[in-house]
Parts: structure tokens; sequence; C-alpha cells
């Protein structure tokens, strides 16, 4: 059983747990500082109902790969790839926000949350729903960031779901240990260390989305005559092909497989592959460049200011 494919959905449940944690826990700070611990049932309802609310949008996202993969069986090994690099695309996309935007925002989350729960308290007759509301959209918005994730890799089974299941455990400890027991904890440096992996994570992503979509043109190509064309780059060139990835960069199946110890490690956290094509490697080190060196400017301008 391969567990390393546990690792990135534990870093990133990790990351957004703990993210989720501060704001349920702020809120139950401001609602004591009140005198309204009344309310603190809302609260927790949130988080139940938003954890819940992120499972069942990955069970309906799994029901609905193997729906459509299940419409036309000729063409599932062409559907099932596609989907897997759509949904790594939106799960690229979403991460990638997440990294810079919410960097950028972090230093004024404790304000927004309390700006938020005064005007839920000022509403006496709704204050529950206004509290519930927020820890809600708060836990459902970092819960589908890693729905999406576990979408994209939704072949590897059950292991990535049980990562995620394993982060958010770590990170609710992380929130009893900040606001039950008062344990200090150097959050700012925690965000930017799980920032560090995560864009290892997604440019990884981006090699996964790559090789799915070169997948799912090969066998598309390999279905019909009229396909045939698809593929403009072919076994012609080299002897371990690609379809639409041009020429390999490089092919150390031999010396480090990516399916070996400490390779699928590499490959689980970092998008290690033994064998990388041209295309693939312009889109990591692509990724690497504009969304790391954006969130690098970011981590290093909240320094500049704080």
């Amino acid at each position: 059983m391969n567990f390393s494919t546990a690792l990135p959905t534990f870093v990133i449940t990790l990351r957004e747990g703990v993210e989720a944690a501060l704001v349920v826990g702020i809120v139950l700070a401001l609602l004591k500082k009140a005198k309204q611990s009344r309310l603190n049932f809302w609260v927790y309802a949130g988080v139940a109902v938003g954890i819940f609310v992120s499972a069942l949008i990955g069970v309906l996202f799994t029901w609905l790969i193997k729906i459509l993969g299940s419409i036309n069986p000729q063409y599932t090994s062409v559907v099932e790839p596609i989907l897997e690099g759509v949904f790594s695309i939106l799960a690229i996309l979403m991460l990638s926000w997440m990294l810079i935007w919410m960097t950028k925002q972090a230093r004024f989350m404790k304000a927004q949350v309390e700006g938020a729960v005064r005007e839920a308290l000022t509403q006496n007759s709704n204050a529950g729903w206004g509290v519930f509301s927020l820890v809600l959209v708060a836990v459902i918005r970092e819960g589908f960031e890693t729905v999406l994730f576990v979408a994209a890799n939704f072949q590897q089974g059950l292991l990535p779901s049980l990562g995620a299941l394993g982060g958010l455990g770590v990170a609710a400890t992380i929130g009893v240990l900040l606001f039950k027991w008062g344990v200090k904890i150097n959050i700012r440096q925690f965000f930017q260390v799980m920032g560090i992996l995560l864009v290892l994570i997604v440019s990884g992503l981006v090699v996964s989305a790559l090789q799915s979509f070169d997948e799912a043109t090969a066998n598309l190509a390999l279905s019909s005559r009229s396909s045939e064309n698809l593929c403009f780059y072919y076994e012609h060139f080299t002897k371990v092909h690609s379809c639409i990835l041009g020429p390999m960069v490089w092919n150390t199946a031999k010396i480090l497989p990516d399916d070996h110890f400490p390779g699928i490690i590499l490959s689980s956290l970092f998008g290690y592959i033994d064998k990388l094509y041209i295309v693939q490697a312009v889109g990591y080190l692509g990724f690497l460049l504009s969304i790391g060196g954006l969130y690098f400017r970011s981590i290093m301008g909240g320094k500049s200011q704080s």
C-alpha cells in the first residue's frame, strides 16, 4: 500500500485546516470576550456542517467522474485522464490563489473576523445564524481546495482521503493548543513553511496535469484513424515516447524510479517523475518562477511591513 500518496493531501489539509482553526478560535475568543458564549453551539455547528459539506462535495466529484467515464465505455480511457487533468488545473488555480492572495490578506484576517462577528452580534435575533454562516464559509472554503486536489488524484484510491483526515486532525490539535491551552506557536513561520511545500506540491500537479492530457490524447489517437494526427510528437523520435509533450528531458527509471522509495516520496511531495518531457519541464519551471516568485515576494513584503 502506497502511503506516500497521502502526504500531499495531508500537507494541504493541515495548512488549510489551521487557517480554518484560526478563524474558529478567533470567533470563540470574541464571543467569550463579549460574554456571548451561549453562541458557541453555532460555531461548532458551522464546523461540523462545513466538514460534512466538503466531504459531500468530494463524494459528488468522485461520483461524477465515474458516471462520465462510464457513459461510453469505449472512451473511458480518454475521459478519465481528461477529468484528472481538468480537476488538476482547477486545483492549481485555487491553491495558487490561496497561496498568494491569502498570504497578503493573512495579516488582516483577525480584524476581518472581528468585524464580521461584531456585525453578527448586532443582529440579536439572527446572531447565531450570522456566526454559523461565518464559520461555515471559512470551513467550506478551505475544504473545497482539498476536495479539488483529491479529485485530481482520484485514481490513487482512498489514501489521499486518509491523508486529508490526518491533516484535519493535526490542524484541530494545533487549534486546541493555541486557543484552549495557550501554547505559543509561531503561526507566521508555520504558514511560510507550509506555503513553500505547497508551491512544490502544486508545481508537481502541473506535471501530473500535463501527463493526464498527454495520456488522454494518446488514447484518443489510438482509438480511431481520424484522431491519429493528434499526436504530433510520437515514437519516431524516441523509444519512450510522448504524444504531445515533446522530447524527453531525462529518464531516471533505472536510477531513481518514481514508484519505489525514495522516488515515491519525491513524486508525492514535489512532483518528481522518472520520465520527464520538455513541455512538463517548461510547465514546472514556469510555475515555480511565476507563482513561486509571487509567493516569495508576498511573504518578503509581509516581513518588511511587520
